[in-house]
Parts: C-alpha cells; sequence; structure tokens
C-alpha cells in the first residue's frame, strides 16, 4: 500500500513537472515557429504551429534592418564588462568583510545590503543628470560604470569565504603569504564555481538591460540588442512583421544561451552551494 502510494505520488509529481515544462517551453517554440514564416503565414488563423521554410530568410533580413551585428556587439561588450567588473569588485569587498577588522564593518555591511532595495530604475533621474555632467552619454561608460557595484556578488562570496576554515589563512600567513596573494592563490581557485555562476548571472542580466541603454543613448550605433528588438517591431507597415521580429529574438537569445551552456555545471553548483549554506 506504502509502495503504490508513492508511485501515485511520483506520477504526479512528474505530471505536474511536464506541465509546467511545457508551459514555459512553448512560447520558446512558438517564436521558433513564427520565425520560420512569411508575414501572411504569420497573420493565420488559427495559427499555424508546424515550422516553416522562411527561418535563414527572416534571420536576414532581422539582421540587416537594425544593423544587428552592432548592437549585439555592444551588449556583448556591455555584459562582459560589467560581468567581469562585478566579479572583481564583490571579490575584493567579500575578501575585506571576511577578513580584515575595521572601524565600521558592521555598518558598511548592512549599508550596502540596503542599496540592493534602490535598483537602477529607482535612481534613473539623477544616473541621468551624472552622466550629462560627467559628458558620458552614448558612451560605454554610462552604460557599464552605474552597475559595476553589485550587493548580490558580496553577498555570494562573503557567504562562501565565512565558510573557509580560519586555519587555512593562518598556515597561509605563517608561510610568508601576503593578504593579496593568499586570496590570489587560495581563495580564487576555490570561488571558481562561484564566480562562474555570478558571470552567468549578470551576463544574462546585462545582455536583457533595455531601460537604462535607452535613456543613456541616442545613438544609433551605442544601442544596445534589446533596442534593436524593439527597433524591429516599430515598422512602417500596417502591420508589425512578427516573423522578422521573432528571427531577430532567436539571434538575440542565442548569446546568453551559449554562456548558459558553456557554464551550466558551474551555475547549478554554485546556485546549490548557496541554497545549501
Amino acid at each position: 500500500m506504502r509502495i503504490k502510494r508513492k508511485t501515485l505520488y511520483d506520477i504526479l509529481t512528474h505530471l505536474i513537472l511536464i506541465t509546467i515544462l511545457l508551459g514555459v517551453a512553448f512560447p520558446v517554440y512558438y517564436t521558433f515557429v513564427m520565425a520560420t514564416h512569411t508575414h501572411r503565414d504569420a497573420y493565420a488563423f488559427p495559427p499555424i504551429l508546424r515550422p516553416g521554410n522562411q527561418l535563414l530568410e527572416n534571420m536576414e533580413r532581422a539582421w540587416n534592418r537594425v544593423n544587428l551585428s552592432r548592437l549585439m556587439v555592444n551588449s556583448l561588450i556591455i555584459a562582459l564588462t560589467v560581468s567581469a567588473g562585478k566579479i572583481v569588485f564583490s571579490i575584493l569587498a567579500s575578501f575585506a568583510f571576511t577578513h580584515f577588522k575595521f572601524r565600521g564593518a558592521k555598518l558598511l555591511f548592512p549599508l550596502a545590503m540596503v542599496t540592493q532595495m534602490m535598483p537602477l530604475p529607482v535612481r534613473i533621474i539623477p544616473m541621468y543628470r551624472l552622466m550629462v555632467e560627467f559628458g558620458w552619454l552614448n558612451t560605454y561608460y554610462a552604460l557599464t560604470i552605474p552597475y559595476l557595484a553589485s550587493t548580490t556578488g558580496i553577498i555570494l562570496f562573503r557567504q562562501f569565504y565565512m565558510t573557509v576554515p580560519e586555519e587555512l589563512a593562518d598556515a597561509a600567513r605563517v608561510d610568508g603569504a601576503t593578504p593579496l596573494r593568499y586570496l590570489w592563490h587560495i581563495l580564487i581557485p576555490l570561488s571558481m564555481t562561484n564566480i562562474a555562476a555570478l558571470f552567468v548571472i549578470e551576463f544574462v542580466y546585462m545582455w536583457n538591460e533595455y531601460l537604462w541603454p535607452m535613456v543613456a543613448t541616442t545613438a544609433q550605433d551605442m544601442r544596445v540588442a534589446q533596442i534593436g528588438l524593439r527597433m524591429l517591431y516599430t515598422t512602417e507597415r500596417a502591420a508589425a512583421e512578427w516573423n522578422i521580429v521573432m528571427a531577430g529574438t532567436i539571434l538575440i537569445m542565442l548569446p546568453p544561451l551559449i554562456v548558459l551552456i558553456l557554464f551550466r555545471k558551474q551555475f547549478a553548483s554554485g546556485i546549490a552551494m548557496q541554497t545549501t549554506k
């Protein structure tokens, strides 16, 4: 009887999970299907759910219509710069909070956490005025520097460094290692899983940014991929060319998808380490 209940529970659990998976995957599938049809077929009713044969043509039109190559290069530069910068600053800040005793440490960390409650959209007007004063509009400075401080990264590395035995630091100190040498040769190699996890999180987040790049840039050659997608939607035709928009969506989805595939094991391990602590 107990075995039968367990079997029914497993079947019900799998059915629920499969239903959720299909619900999440269907929009992605429909995006792909829409990108393979002509403009006329995209408006067919009932909707066509089988792939067509226009994918490459639609991708080429999306690529050339808004100079998508330039916009994706901009997004790639911004995502890589912010991801790398956040990792560096987060490691250094976490190392300071966990391995040094200094006046105000107990106050600074909560203050850093408070900034998590003030995302960039809340600060967008003063940030815009600051960029104007610096003359940074339409530059990579405006698109990267406001994002470099990361409380998420500080929490991620601080929690990990607090689990490292103090005897390891004592042993390194006895061997004559300076704090930075201890950080570089011992802590950072131990933190590679967390580094990969934070890199994936920040790369995907920055790749999907839309609001601040829209505000901070007016020059077409400094726009980002997400704005390019909006430009594909805005068309002179009476009806939006959804087949072209969806083809552009697939192209824009590829870089974060590749990053997630390359670092999927490290990302899963890094998240699992944080949830088990």
